[in-house]
């Protein structure tokens, strides 16, 4: 008899949360409208993809060889190429930062090619104490870009040495053919891990701010109270708030695997049904966090901006979603240890890019779980019957 009272009791509570989030628009805009504006937002306008850099090219020799490396440089889809006779005319402009590098073809470039063939050298910078007749300049206020101008530049200056050998048909140049391979991400896009990475962060502001806003809304309406005068327990509660929203979750969670395949066209190599399991697992704890927080603030506004600090920035930060975890400071590094999303993240990448490696994802599983066991211990510790 006590065990058909608490199905019923748990039932009604379900009934009661169902029909809560039918009748609550907010409920649906999280759920659905949130997430779909985040994957829109992290799809198109977050990548680390960097084409067409801007980039000023200083030709003072014009000779034919000169005049060929600045037409592979400007037919790369790297760079959008300004051309000019002196370095001066964009002084201002990398100062404004509307070129993001300078490429100076000095005076003595062509001399310097000839001399190099007429010595048996097969291209620049072949021996140790021979430097390539470029300099590069790059803007050092943007760290990563001015790495990759510098990189860029350098492989196409590889490229033209190597197109100058093949049609100058030069006697004893032994040529190799690449043909790199690149494994999980072939086509070197960084929109493949990064809307992956970015399921996590939308999962964890929805699945936090859902249990997070209804149940503090509860506690101002006095609901609450009224619940706490009827015979349901603790864990019925708990229970009765966390399987409508975390159903509510999953479908939110499928919408965005269905927009991220079929819309974004990143490849999925997983399981869905593994995929399943571990968003299941990652929402149980982050509802789990926003019934403490519900619980210890009994306020929306409070709930939502502790929702902010405690979820969604420190997932967005420190969960290796855009951030490498292996750059941070080593105290920074433990505290990542500690976040649902970090193994969140680790594992929509594998199964993403990678497929069912059950060796890496089933660590991520037990971690998520074991945090959202803590939380749950610690909400059922702090709710208790009483009005006080």
């Amino acid at each position: 008899m006590v065990n058909k009272n608490r199905l019923r009791r748990l039932r009604a509570l379900n009934l009661k949360e169902f029909y809560q989030i039918i009748r609550d628009p907010s409920s649906i805009l999280i759920s659905v409208v949130l997430p779909m504006i985040l994957l829109f937002i992290y799809g198109f306008g977050v990548s680390l993809d960097i084409d067409h850099l801007r980039i000023g090219l200083v030709l003072e020799d014009t000779a034919p060889d000169a005049q060929s490396f600045a037409k592979s440089l400007t037919d790369s889809r790297f760079f959008d190429v300004q051309i000019a006779r002196d370095r001066r005319a964009f002084d201002q402009d990398i100062v404004r930062g509307s070129i993001r590098g300078i490429v100076i073809v000095p005076s003595y470039f062509s001399a310097f090619r000839r001399r190099s063939i007429s010595e048996g050298q097969n291209s620049f910078g072949k021996l140790p104490s021979q430097i390539a007749p470029i300099q590069v300049i790059a803007d050092g206020s943007e760290t990563n870009t001015a790495s990759f101008v510098q990189n860029y530049v350098r492989g196409a200056f590889q490229n033209w040495l190597l197109q100058e050998a093949i049609s100058s048909n030069l006697e004893g140049l032994n040529l190799v053919n690449l043909q790199p391979r690149y494994w999980y991400n072939e086509q070197l896009e960084s929109r493949n891990f990064l809307i992956p990475g970015s399921l996590a962060i939308i999962m964890t502001l929805i699945g936090t701010l859902l249990t997070a806003l209804v149940v503090a809304r509860e506690w101002e309406r006095g609901t609450m109270e009224a619940m706490m005068s009827t015979p349901v327990g603790i864990v019925e509660l708990l229970v009765g708030k966390l399987i409508p929203y975390f159903i509510l979750g999953l479908c939110s969670m499928a919408l965005c695997v269905t927009v991220s395949v079929f819309f974004y066209d990143v490849p999925f190599r997983g399981s869905y049904l593994l995929l399943l399991l571990v968003s299941s697992v990652f929402l149980f704890t982050a509802l789990g966090l926003g019934l403490l927080i519900s619980t210890l603030s009994k306020n929306q506004f409070v709930a939502a901006q502790v929702s902010m600090v405690t979820a969604f920035l420190p997932a967005f930060i420190l969960s290796g979603f855009i951030f490498e975890i292996s750059s941070m400071p080593l105290p920074i590094q433990i505290l990542t240890y500690f976040l649902p999303a970090r193994y969140f993240v680790s594992a929509l990448q594998t199964l993403f890019l990678v497929g069912n490696v059950w060796e890496l994802i089933k660590i991520d599983l037990l971690l998520m779980l074991l945090i959202g066991l803590v939380f749950f211990t610690i909400t059922a510790r702090k709710t208790v019957k009483r009005l006080d």
